[in-house]
């Protein structure tokens, strides 16, 4: 049995404490946050040993695992003290706000050893893992041209400020959003060399995005990042990836995997040239448990098994959200760029072209002046 805390009762904290309880390999040996009723209710019907203070947690309970779902401007002290300590780390995305502390920290990590992992469950989704084989395998080619989306419906009104509705705190559709689709990008075509175009664009918040747009470009061709959480058409996040190469094309969401082939592809077994379909049921094993999807088991199952086997190197680890924080902040900055625009008045308008002999009296007969 692996002991485990849990650190930040909202809704993820509150959904991964439900399925830490249930895994067969954890032991539930602390929880920890600052709203009291909530301590005291699990406190009063689980018997689970509840805390308000991190520090006092850790030093006391001694997990050897911990899973932090706490706003994002908090991961990195609560990361670190976890560290120091010689605990194994589970953390909410983003990782940390800034790329730099991100990579700091991962160091950190891989220097004490520590089974590091962060929470985009979109790897585990039977549908985007299979894109990750193709590619592997090269159905498709080379990349050169991919498109990655994520809508939902999150800010739909003018609302108060919570952490989600401030920059410094972690909020806004780049860092809540846009993060899942980049981190796919990220997985299946490594870090971009630049981006540009970039907008920010407020909907119905006052400080922060609820739009996000922005071109990655890659040594051997371009991604499209679009990304809106004030949608409304959408009943929850959906999250769309789209891959154009020189043998075909792969569109995937949550539900399916659509695959072009060219004759000239590399066929993987089980697929032919034309057309392919495949569920992300028949790509799926059965959950050990099921709570709002199979890819959130599935995640803290992975970690469970890399904590218990050691295994550093592993799927979302520190180092690989390091890069996807790097894409994030790479966008922020240049949405920021007043300089990268070029504005419609300031192209010269084309210069009128003489018509030849031909050209005007074939005007004369249309009765054009």
């Amino acid at each position: 049995m692996i002991d485990v805390a849990v650190v930040g009762l909202g809704k993820m904290g509150l959904s991964h404490l439900a399925m830490v309880r249930a895994h067969p390999e954890v032991n539930l040996v602390g929880v920890c946050d600052a709203t009291g009723y909530l301590l005291d209710l699990l406190a009063k019907y689980t018997g689970v040993a509840t805390y308000k203070d991190l520090d006092r947690m850790l030093d006391e309970a001694k997990p050897q695992a911990v899973i932090v779902a706490t706003p994002t401007h908090l991961h990195a002290g609560m990361i670190r003290a976890a560290l120091a300590r010689g605990i194994d780390v589970f953390c909410e995305k983003p990782l940390v706000i800034d790329p730099a502390e991100s990579a700091e920290i991962a160091a950190l990590a891989a220097a004490e050893r520590r089974v590091t992992q962060v929470g985009y469950h979109n790897r585990f989704v039977g549908a985007f893992r299979e894109v990750k084989r193709l590619l592997d395998h090269g159905a498709i080619g080379t990349v050169n041209t991919a498109l990655a989306e994520a809508y939902g419906p999150v800010v739909l009104k003018p609302a108060g400020r919570t952490w989600r509705s401030q920059r410094s705190t972690g909020g806004g559709c780049l860092y809540d959003y846009a993060a899942h689709p980049l981190d796919l990008l990220s997985w299946y075509l490594g870090q971009p060399e630049s981006v540009s175009g970039s907008q920010l664009t407020s909907i119905f918040s006052a400080q922060i995005d609820d739009a996000v747009a922005s071109t990655l470009h890659y040594a051997t061709g371009t991604a499209q990042i679009i990304a809106n959480w004030s949608d409304e058409s959408q009943r929850k996040m959906t999250t769309k990836i789209s891959l154009w190469g020189p043998h075909g094309r792969i569109f995937a969401d949550r539900q399916e995997v659509q695959v072009y082939l060219r004759d000239t592809a590399p066929i993987p077994d089980g697929y032919r040239a034309g057309w392919n379909v495949r569920y992300t049921t028949d790509l799926t094993e059965t959950p050990w448990f099921y709570l709002r999807g199979e890819e959130y088991s599935a995640q803290l199952d992975h970690f469970v098994q890399r904590v218990r086997d050691r295994d550093v190197t592993g799927m979302n680890d520190f180092p690989s959200a390091a890069l996807t924080d790097r894409v994030i902040s790479m966008i922020g900055e240049d949405a920021g760029r007043e300089d990268a625009r070029l504005a419609t008045d300031s192209v010269p308008a084309a210069t009128p072209v003489k018509r030849g002999r031909f050209a005007s009296a074939l005007s004369a007969l249309r009765g054009e002046g």
